[in-house]
């Protein structure tokens, strides 16, 4: 069996197209999954929508084969904390680490920019979800039903990293 070979980088515009779909289809999978009944954000975006967070925000694609087969946004505010979404990967390339892959690039980016605390919501019925986050080192901070459905806001503390078991929370 060949082994599959992925490369991470920050996406281009013409990546605008690929990540749409990847996002709609991955969102399709989390709401059938996490029983969300409501149209979320990520299904409704345009070609538009996707162009602008590219140009706005820090977009990272997972490629296999030149295919965008994942992809995440980082929104970084003034405070120099950050908040992540829209991160999926394609369900057949599910369960082969490009998830922790594209998390590592993550990681790296917001260590080079200083960022303290990483954000991200995440429904808390979603097990697998929670304990990949859980594994990349977030904690649940809070649960919010302003949704229509339990989301956990998962929050990871970089600065921590730095001070060795350090007991003030730095979020």
């Amino acid at each position: 069996m060949e082994k599959m070979s992925f490369e991470v980088r920050k996406a281009i515009v013409s990546d605008t197209e690929e990540i749409r779909l990847l996002s709609s289809e991955s969102f399709k999978m989390y709401t059938e999954s996490a029983g969300i009944t409501e149209l979320i954000t990520p299904l409704t975006e345009t070609y538009e929508d996707v162009k602008k967070a590219i140009e706005t925000t820090e977009v990272f694609v997972a490629l296999s084969n030149e295919e965008v087969i994942g992809s995440v946004r980082i929104e970084i505010k003034s405070d120099n904390t950050a908040y992540l979404s829209r991160f999926g990967v394609s369900s057949s390339h599910q369960n082969n680490g490009i998830g922790k892959i594209l998390m590592n690039a993550v990681d790296n980016s917001m260590r080079e920019l200083g960022i303290t605390c990483l954000y991200l919501h995440t429904a808390s019925r979603m097990f697998s979800l929670i304990r990949f986050y859980y594994g990349r080192g977030f904690f649940i901070e809070s649960t919010t039903n302003d949704r229509g459905y339990i989301r956990a806001l998962l929050c990871k503390e970089y600065e921590s990293e730095v001070a060795e078991n350090s007991l003030d929370s730095v979020c």
